[in-house]
């Protein structure tokens, strides 16, 4: 497929996805660890308005911090097809080179890397928005050539996570290539940021993903735990928690989704007097509304 072409799939298949974006959606997760669905498409905005300067011979130097911050305004639907439309219009332009941060490059290989930078957004914010990314078969073939050269360049810089494996459909693989995971669902976002927060002892961003009227039923005393309802008495309780351990870590081994309903298998360990570190081993069992965690019934191997 032309690399224009491939460009112009991938880049009216976001704008597509953009313009599904209901009202209460800019602030839902997504994928993309820590950042919500206004942030991916502003980042894929700044994609698409980097293009024309980059293709008219530009060096990053001469455009500058032009490009930083919002780039979405009060209208980010209309932000994002104006600056598609201009990127369409740029990716036709005959230059040879493209100035990017490690250098010059070939024109066709920068619009490769924006048509899979495109593609996996598409993925992303589709995902998000619980629809159908739709995703060209012939342009996932086509990037799924491209990407199986630089998989290890991409990976060693950090720039995408560990494959994940276990897929057949090409889409599937591809997106797992990319270091997600094709089953990815908005709750079980909200029980990955969840679980991160609590591991780095972050009550701020624990707080954020719990409703006002959560409801938490601890470990202990035996046999049925301690029961805290509304978000000031839940907060009181992990304010205590994190205050009174030392060195926690809080890692997820398996989490299982279901519509609303989560159980989630985890590892809680700290430092004990001696410099050794305890844990225990438990099981969480989650509801969620509204994208955040209404209920933690927690239990541990007795």
């Amino acid at each position: 497929m032309d690399v224009v072409e491939l460009h112009r799939r991938t880049t009216d298949n976001f704008v597509r996805l953009v313009n599904e974006v209901g009202p209460d959606q800019w602030t839902a997760p997504t994928p993309c660890e820590d950042w919500d669905v206004r942030t991916l498409v502003n980042h894929v905005v700044g994609e698409a308005r980097w293009t024309v300067p980059l293709m008219e011979g530009q060096t990053i130097a001469e455009v500058g911090d032009s490009l930083d911050g919002d780039l979405l305004g009060d209208d980010p639907v209309a932000a994002a097809t104006a600056a598609a439309r201009a990127a369409k219009s740029a990716a036709n332009r005959p230059i040879d080179k493209v100035h990017l941060s490690y250098g010059e490059e070939d024109s066709s290989e920068y619009l490769r890397q924006l048509a899979a930078d495109y593609l996996v957004h598409g993925w992303d914010l589709a995902a998000a928005l619980g629809t159908d990314a739709q995703l060209d078969a012939e342009a996932v073939d086509e990037v799924a050539a491209w990407f199986a050269e630089r998989e290890d360049i991409y990976r060693s810089s950090g720039a995408i996570a560990d494959r994940v494996e276990g897929f057949t459909e090409p889409a599937d693989v591809l997106i797992g290539a990319f270091g997600r995971d094709p089953r990815w669902s908005t709750a079980g976002g909200a029980i990955a940021r969840f679980g991160a927060a609590f591991d780095r002892q972050d009550l701020e961003a624990v707080m954020a993903l719990v409703t006002d009227d959560c409801v938490f039923e601890s470990t202990s005393p035996s046999p049925d735990g301690a029961r805290f309802e509304g978000a000031a008495a839940v907060r009181a309780e992990w304010e205590k928690l994190f205050a009174g351990t030392e060195d926690p870590r809080f890692e997820t081994e398996e989490t299982v989704v279901l519509g609303n309903r989560a159980v989630v298998r985890w590892r809680y360990s700290w430092r004990e007097a001696s410099g050794e570190r305890g844990h225990v081993r438990g099981v969480d069992v989650l509801r969620l509304r509204d994208g955040k965690v209404a209920e933690k019934l927690s239990y541990v191997k007795g």
